[in-house]
């Protein structure tokens, strides 16, 4: 069996407590000893929790695969910016070709630094460190930009070296799966946090798309939950900074690309704003820039992407001759939550004896 094949299998059984589930539920119980282990030699102090002297705000996901939570960075980092916060972020940059400490540059190659974390650079503007070690990437960028007052990690909710203030979790239409760990289920640790001696978080979000009902609050002791809408943008950008209706590219002869965790949900997205592609390509999350230079080889029509691969893709149209160059556009994700969310964020950070 393919390793696509077995992915897909593997997701469809971890949301629900079928034979597979069953099957691979005593190695879950095998990785929830390690996790337990792994916490309990933190909480002795035998691994250290290091403390930065800025707040450090984590957000991040307990369930496998994105849930959203470089959107909800991104919003996080640009709300702290509009509250008069000099926010800096902070990420392990998954899919780079290096592990040295890098601070994010605009039009850095992705290679250098991430897909996630160049993002999350061009949509904010502000210091973005990457590395191996969330808490050297923490201290470096500090070190580097003394202004920076509030830290905002992406990811790491299961890497206690660094110490955190607040805790953000973010979960999807997914929600909890089967509630079982992995491989059994989709949950990196158990849920609700604390359940398992684990650290409590401080706000809970759980997206969903505009068209569909929201679901059910996912709540947890001491956690204040709150939703959140999301929806593709009313526009798509191209390579320049060019901007185009979305309707537009109803005519337009199309292959859709993702390079997420679940391409499928870019798709259906598309499909609810009226674009039907001719080709639907998912690539694997944080996708080789080879994989898009093939793309760019075979396309015969106007290709169109999410963002986080714009960041791969675009960078090669530029180094492709104009005569065969194929047009390409991404389109942005736009994440609402619930206004509640930002006043309890802010109002959480006041209580730390912090103010911008």
């Amino acid at each position: 069996m393919s390793q696509s094949r077995w992915q897909a299998l593997w997701l469809v059984h971890s949301r629900k407590r079928g034979w597979l589930a069953h099957l691979l539920w005593p190695v879950s119980q095998v990785y929830a000893g390690l996790t337990a282990l792994r916490r309990t030699l933190y909480a002795l102090g035998i691994f250290k929790t290091h403390r930065i002297q800025v707040p450090v705000i984590v957000i991040g996901n307990v369930v496998v695969g994105g849930a959203g939570k470089t959107p909800t960075v991104i919003a996080v980092v640009n709300h702290l910016r509009d509250q008069g916060w000099r926010p800096g972020v902070v990420s392990r940059g998954h899919g780079r070709h290096s592990q040295e400490i890098v601070e994010v540059r605009p039009d850095m190659p992705s290679e250098e630094c991430g897909d996630e974390p160049a993002l999350i650079r061009q949509r904010t503007g502000v210091p973005v460190f990457v590395a191996a070690s969330r808490v050297a990437a923490a201290s470096t960028l500090v070190g580097a930009h003394p202004e920076v007052d509030v830290l905002v990690c992406d990811d790491g909710l299961q890497h206690w070296a660094l110490h955190r203030d607040l805790q953000i979790v973010v979960f999807d239409d997914r929600g909890t799966g089967n509630g079982w760990l992995l491989p059994a289920g989709l949950l990196r640790e158990a849920w609700p946090r604390g359940s398992s001696g684990g650290p409590l978080p401080d706000l809970v979000l759980h997206q969903h798309r505009e068209d569909a009902l929201a679901p059910p609050r996912i709540s947890a002791p001491g956690a204040s939950p709150f939703s959140a809408t999301r929806r593709l943008a009313d526009h798509a950008v191209g390579p320049t900074g060019e901007r185009m209706p979305l309707h537009e590219l109803r005519t337009h002869r199309l292959t859709a690309v993702a390079g997420i965790a679940r391409p499928s949900v870019f798709f259906d997205m598309l499909h609810a704003r009226g674009l039907r592609p001719e080709r639907e390509v998912g690539l694997h999350d944080h996708a080789d820039a080879a994989d898009y230079a093939a793309l760019i080889q075979d396309a015969e029509c106007t290709l169109l992407c999410t963002e986080k691969d714009a960041v791969k893709l675009f960078p090669l149209l530029a180094e492709t001759p104009p005569a065969s160059r194929v047009q390409a556009w991404a389109v942005p994700l736009e994440l609402t939550p619930d206004p509640a969310f930002f006043n309890t964020l802010d109002h959480r950070l006041h209580t730390l004896g912090r103010k911008p």
